[in-house]
């Protein structure tokens, strides 16, 4: 049976899980990342944002979403009322694969597990997943099937969408929405980004007031 952690006991549960990382060599990534990206942010929040991998600012830096993508998802943050000191921000895997190419199976099963502990740390209210991989892996986890024809969830089909789910045993919202990178290189998909993030606000202020928020 799980049991409640304080505040503190969050902080040094997800500091092991961050020097477990940087000392994982579970997959291939291990021996071309620069600095591993465990994740950042306030382990007492109630909302979590999870993306697919490190980009070539996040490898240098070994923190989530501090290069274009970042600040643009700052922006995106501020429509829905929130900032980075009120979240969590990591990622599917914690290393970035070269080239920024996309995470493989094998990779994302190795490394997953470190998404799940960190979960059930801060056992957040709200997930949001930032593209299609993250999507794909919380959903399919929490027995959601929208498959594309290339296999795990096409973001196209759930984007914007409110789920709630059982991850683990835990109650969660989870909103998929585009990679902010997404809307860096189209505008179309920078306005939906815009768009979904005012619902991610809308969703998140009835989930904390007692309402699960805007339908499944």
């Amino acid at each position: 049976m799980y049991v409640s952690l304080s505040g503190d006991e969050k902080s040094r549960a997800l500091e092991e899980i961050a020097r477990e990382v940087a000392e994982c060599k579970k997959c291939r990534l291990w021996s071309t990342r620069t600095k591993p990206v465990p994740g950042h942010g306030n382990p007492n929040t109630d909302v979590m944002f999870v993306g697919e991998a490190p980009g070539y600012n996040e490898d240098l830096e070994g923190k989530p979403f501090v290069g274009a993508a970042g600040k643009f998802l700052d922006q995106l943050l501020g429509l829905a009322g929130l900032n980075r000191g009120e979240v969590y921000i990591t990622n599917v895997l914690k290393c970035r694969p070269p080239n920024n190419r996309d995470p493989l199976p094998d990779e994302v099963e190795v490394c997953s597990p470190y998404l799940d502990r960190q979960i059930m740390i801060i056992r957040p209210k709200l997930i949001v997943c930032l593209g299609r991989h993250s999507a794909s892996y919380i959903l399919m986890k929490s027995g959601v099937r929208i498959r594309s024809r290339q296999g795990g969830i096409s973001i196209s089909a759930v984007r914007g969408q409110v789920f709630h789910v059982n991850y683990q045993g835990l109650s969660i919202t989870v909103i998929p929405t585009y990679h902010p990178a997404a809307g860096l290189y189209n505008p179309k998909l920078k306005k939906t980004l815009m768009e979904d993030f005012i619902v991610i606000g809308k969703v998140l202020k009835n989930i904390r007031s007692g309402s699960l928020g805007l339908g499944s």
